[in-house]
């Protein structure tokens, strides 16, 4: 399953550099001939091949960023991270807990779509009965849709129009579109999410502060006394457990 696991998110970064899959002309990848030494090039494309493996190395080292940013994983850090905020927590919990957190939660809500792209993709071409080039399009096809579902049809527009496409139906859009109008989609739902669970944590400090200058206290800061109010009533309320609920029944919309 770990394997497994593995292929597909390097199905997923394929997929979301095309352009190096089509750098040959016909869509093939060109088998390349790595030489060690300080042999000066004596053919033009011996460069133009040394050139691609830079490129794909420099692009391996941005893979994780390319793939999260095509997962539910940007909502998701994004509201927790606000969790933290509205509770005027500076370090808890950690920053590695929410991002493990994150990506549990990521690796759960996706789960259908890595299994259409294990059917669909990842077997047929590992039993050979489809090519690298059909295996990728299969690939696409599941997290296209799951991007344009969660995505504003209003941002994917405006990127479509930005690269000069012309009407075209929303499975026939390209990654460079879908992409980029789904993340700035996310952006803008996990900020709504993150002002909602701002509201009443910022009640508790406002009743705080306006008790505290009633009473003539006025050199005792608010946080002193509302930070545990704000806690208190976080515990009580089970609060992670309504959050991560409400997280992953966004994605069910």
């Amino acid at each position: 399953m770990k394997k497994r696991f593995v292929a597909i998110i390097l199905f997923l970064f394929l997929m979301a550099i095309p352009a190096w899959a089509q750098g040959t002309g016909n869509g093939s990848i060109v088998p390349f001939r790595l030489n060690i030494g300080v042999d000066a090039s004596q053919q033009p494309q011996d460069l133009d091949v040394a050139i691609k493996i830079l490129f794909t190395i420099t692009l391996l080292a941005i893979a994780p960023s390319i793939v999260l940013l095509m997962t539910s994983f940007t909502r998701i850090v994004i509201v927790l991270s606000f969790v933290r905020s509205a509770l005027s927590l500076q370090g808890t919990p950690a920053n590695q807990i929410i991002i493990g957190l994150s990506l549990f939660l990521t690796y759960f809500i996706m789960e259908p779509v890595w299994t259409k792209i294990d059917t669909n993709a990842l077997q047929p071409y590992m039993a050979k009965q489809i090519t690298s080039d059909q295996a990728l399009e299969e690939a696409a096809k599941p997290i296209r849709a799951f991007m344009l579902k969660q995505a504003r049809p209003k941002d994917v527009e405006l990127f479509a129009s930005l690269a000069g496409l012309p009407q075209t139906e929303a499975a026939q859009l390209p990654l460079k579109v879908v992409i980029p109008g789904f993340v700035i989609s996310e952006l803008r739902t996990a900020f709504q999410m993150g002002f909602l669970l701002f509201i009443p944590f910022v009640l508790i400090d406002l009743v705080v502060a306006t008790v505290l200058m009633s009473l003539g206290m006025m050199m005792m800061p608010p946080a002193t006394i509302s930070l545990p109010l704000k806690i208190l009533l976080f515990v009580m309320v089970d609060g992670w457990s309504l959050v991560v609920r409400s997280l992953v029944l966004s994605f069910a919309t």
